[in-house]
């Protein structure tokens, strides 16, 4: 068994709505990550894509979002920080933790934090820096954890994206240039 896995098990129990959510989300979001690392020929290690993958939402079961079975108590988007946190303790690369840290949106600066009042500490970095990193926040744009779950097209990526700022639009847009040869 990969490690990865035993540590999904310990957080998302077998049978559980969350985790059905969890691991289709985090299986497509790796098998998308996966197919754009062999296109573009990108100097990254297989497994570690994989791993990253399928553990960028681990804090999800820490956050209130009922519309996808989470009860805890953070706000959603605290989900990121959370998750690194976590895999931190469990002693994870901190690649990996990184990766969970900065997923989110298409990054978020310290001054979306102070102009959104989003409830993020303001000590940590959350713009996706390395290969890895920005690799999978851009395949996590194309699949939500709601809804259908199918693979959103390019054009309601960036319809989303827009929706939560101009800015937010023009990362995604960098990171779309980055990795087109994975998706066009």
């Amino acid at each position: 068994m990969k490690a990865y896995q035993s540590l999904i098990d310990r957080y998302y129990p077998e049978g559980s709505p969350l985790r059905d959510i969890f691991l289709r989300h985090s299986r497509a979001v790796a098998s998308l990550a996966l197919e754009i690392a062999d296109r573009c020929h990108l100097p990254l290690d297989r497994a570690m894509v994989e791993e990253a993958a399928m553990l960028h939402d681990i804090g999800i079961f820490l956050t209130d979002a009922p519309g996808i079975h989470c009860h805890g108590t953070a706000p959603y988007i605290a989900h990121g920080y959370l998750g690194a946190d976590l895999l931190r303790k469990e002693h994870f690369s901190e690649a990996t933790a990184r990766v969970a840290e900065r997923h989110t949106g298409s990054g978020i600066t310290s001054a979306d934090i102070t102009d959104q009042h989003l409830p993020l500490p303001s000590d940590r970095s959350y713009m996706p820096e390395s290969l890895l990193e920005r690799l999978i926040c851009y395949a996590d744009k194309f699949y939500s954890k709601s809804g259908d779950m199918k693979r959103k097209s390019l054009d309601r990526v960036k319809a989303s994206q827009a929706r939560i700022s101009e800015t937010t639009l023009k990362r995604f847009e960098s990171l779309h240039d980055e990795f087109r040869a994975g998706t066009d």
